[in-house]
């Protein structure tokens, strides 16, 4: 039987980045449960810790799985504590790339409240509006087709903010469902 070898924690953060922090079992993530790099062709059948026989998985899917006999045992207070000192690092880097995302989703808000205040200069957007942009528009089209969508709705609305504001939100429910 080949030798096990744990898995490293940088190629096991990077096969959690990979798959987006979410079990490819059971689609569950931190913090309600803990990951683990689980090998797709088992050690004990002849896989390697290389990345392309690496999935991530929960503890509990990892286990249920095992490598074809299930055979469970009382996990030690030691166990108990790494496993929680794992979760509390993936929690970390789970939120850093949450924080991360919304930093990206901030700055495409501001570029499309920089188009609105050229023709508006005395209004901004409120947090409502933002929170819709990020909400309905920043997961389904571009950033790029955001803008387009924004200079669109400027340059054919002259007038009221808020008719320019519903005019640059028919236009991207236009392009969302143009990609559908």
């Amino acid at each position: 039987m080949p030798e096990r070898k744990p898995v490293g924690k940088k190629l096991r953060f990077d096969v959690f980045k990979r798959d987006g922090f979410q079990c490819q079992y059971c689609g569950s993530c931190p913090p309600e449960v803990v990951l683990e790099a689980d090998h797709i062709k088992p050690v004990s059948k002849g896989g390697t810790n290389q990345v392309d026989n690496l999935i991530t998985a929960c503890f509990d899917c990892n286990r249920g799985k095992s490598n074809g006999l299930l055979q469970v045992s009382p996990e030690t207070i030691a166990e108990k504590a790494e496993r929680m000192e794992e979760k509390r690092e993936q929690l970390k880097a789970f939120e850093r790339l949450q924080r991360a995302e919304r930093r990206r989703q901030d700055k495409a808000i501001d570029k499309l409240e920089g188009i609105f205040k050229n023709y508006h200069s005395n209004r901004g957007f409120t947090d409502k509006f933002k929170n819709d942009i990020r909400r309905h528009f920043l997961p389904r089209i571009s950033v790029f087709q955001l803008e387009d969508a924004m200079e669109i709705a400027m340059t054919r609305v002259q007038g009221r903010p808020e008719d320019s504001i519903k005019y640059f939100c028919g236009v991207c429910w236009a392009k969302i469902r143009a990609l559908q």
